[in-house]
């Protein structure tokens, strides 16, 4: 039986991507920063364990509890939504913290397991915004871009190995708590210089054309998780492909 170790379970795309892969016979480790009752099936082959990806000692103790891992996937982040020249360096640093080191961590942390075993797969999420350039999200786009060079560099280098790195990048899921996901409030992060050009965004935002469901984006990390062939990017959600597409 295959392993996946999961961050970011307590809800959205990780928590649904646990509930995928279990239901595929796999076991599941779901972690989360506060671990909550209830969000998944009592099962054998499922634990629940407590990881901070920004924090190595949380890191370190995770792994250590998770036992070998065929498949690491990095889902957990946070959002940041509004006018670049509002949005402060500290939330900027901590948007990367997440998004960009704390993924690169835990990469680190299980590749000589995986080498070892010359067998292994990591899965890291992205977004759509690295699909399209998308105002108001540049911060956060910049944090998901990095992890788009590091894995398609990442990947010729584990082949060495016989592991494989892959990349799903979902798109726009209005059901997620993506916007509520931050610690800083929207309006804050729109001055009124910007509230012109931000109205018809927001209002876009509203009423989307297509958009990406959670079990859009577990299937697509259960598809890259067992691809066995060289195709790195997989767009998860109906608009996420589209604009894949028209790349």
């Amino acid at each position: 039986m295959k392993t996946v170790l999961i961050t970011g379970c307590s809800s959205g795309y990780g928590l649904e991507t646990a509930r995928y892969f279990h239901a595929q016979g796999w076991s599941v480790i779901a972690t989360m920063r506060t671990p909550r009752d209830g969000v998944l099936p009592t099962s054998e082959r499922i634990r629940i364990l407590a990881l901070d990806v920004t924090d190595p000692d949380s890191i370190r103790t995770a792994i250590a509890a998770a036992g070998p891992i065929d498949v690491l996937v990095n889902n957990a982040g946070i959002g940041v939504v509004g006018a670049f020249e509002a949005t402060p360096m500290s939330h900027v640093r901590k948007v990367f913290e997440t998004n960009t080191l704390g993924a690169m961590a835990m990469v680190q942390a299980v590749i000589p397991q995986m080498r070892a075993r010359r067998s292994g797969v990591i899965v890291n999420v992205t977004s759509s915004t690295t699909l399209a350039a998308m105002p108001l999200a540049a911060a956060y786009t910049a944090s998901k871009q990095a992890i788009e060079g590091f894995t398609g560099s990442l990947s010729h280098e584990l082949a060495a190995f016989g592991l494989r790195a892959k990349l799903v990048e979902p798109g726009y899921a209005p059901s997620t708590r993506f916007a509520q996901n931050t610690e800083l409030d929207i309006a804050d992060l729109i001055p009124e210089a910007y509230a012109d050009f931000a109205k018809p965004i927001f209002a876009a935002y509203a009423k989307p054309a297509l958009t990406t469901k959670e079990s859009d984006v577990a299937e697509a990390v259960w598809q890259a998780a067992i691809d066995e062939t060289g195709r790195l990017h997989f767009p998860a959600g109906p608009d996420a492909v589209a604009l894949a597409q028209a790349r």
